[in-house]
């Protein structure tokens, strides 16, 4: 039996993984009062509502090489492999925490892939992993797939306010002020394995437009779906898809919107918009 194992920074959740015939193991949330779990999708709203009422952003922590043990030890034991995706090595050190697990179980039976990817583009890479081992793929097969996979994925997205990054730390308070003032919305891309600037933009159409740009720039494989989400604001999110699909004539039916969670959702906020793709 081949185990497939990805993280939250997927989006994937608990009882979602169960679902998809995976196992996503958590990364932690903390607000000051609590811990945030992320068992289903109805915890992502439960997230940005208290991330609204958060005066400060809530800590997140990479999974610990102990619940990867944990794993890896029992598929020893059971005689199983387990080909692991994590959350990209340059956002999060859950990377790191799956090799040092690795090392300390000395089993020959386990991969681990550093996805370079969040979000969206991870959960590509574990689904298709899925899907290969159900059509019978061996563990060596579905890893170079998904390493060459990895590198035609593009994820970039729309932040709706200022208001996070500052909180977090990123833009001074004076900074924030002013471009919530004049409707600034940054738009970023994953890149390189770290979230990087893209374009900072005034108003939410002008955000779209950064986002179509880039989409038009690398070309998508039409193989694949084109992928959308939005960050606890579903109607903006189903109207950006809606206007993608007329505006470049994509088949509907291969347009996939999810929802994003906390991982990422911490410093992007709610109102916000994102887009993934294959490039050709």
């Amino acid at each position: 039996m081949l185990r497939i194992v990805t993280d939250t920074g997927s989006d994937i959740t608990t009882l979602g993984a169960g679902a998809l015939g995976m196992e996503s193991l958590q990364l932690d949330i903390k607000f000051d009062e609590f811990n945030y779990d992320i068992r289903n999708d109805l915890d992502f709203t439960v997230f940005y509502d208290n991330l609204v009422k958060a005066k400060k952003l809530p800590t997140t922590s990479q999974v610990n090489p102990g619940q990867y043990l944990e794993i890896f030890n029992d598929a020893k034991a059971k005689g199983d492999e387990v080909l692991v995706i994590t959350l990209s090595s340059g956002l999060s050190g859950t990377y790191q925490s799956a090799i040092m697990a690795l090392a300390e179980c000395e089993y020959e039976g386990i991969t681990v892939v550093d996805s370079k990817q969040a979000i969206i583009s991870q959960r590509v890479l574990a689904e298709q992993a899925v899907k290969m081992r159900d059509e019978g793929k061996s563990r060596g097969e579905i890893e170079q797939f998904v390493l060459g996979l990895r590198d035609r994925l593009v994820v970039c997205g729309m932040l709706d306010t200022l208001t996070y990054l500052k909180k977090g730390g990123r833009v001074p308070p004076a900074m924030a002020l002013i471009g919530n003032a004049l409707k600034v919305k940054p738009v970023v891309i994953l890149k390189d394995s770290k979230l990087e600037p893209l374009d900072k933009v005034r108003g939410l159409q002008a955000g779209k437009r950064a986002m179509w740009d880039q989409f038009e720039k690398d070309g998508y494989d039409e193989n694949w779906p084109v992928y959308f989400g939005h960050t606890n604001f579903e109607a903006r999110g189903i109207e950006f898809m809606n206007e993608t699909i007329e505006k470049y004539g994509l088949n509907k039916d291969k347009c996939i919107m999810y929802p994003i969670g906390g991982v990422i959702g911490t410093h992007l906020g709610p109102g916000g918009l994102i887009i993934g793709y294959v490039k050709k």
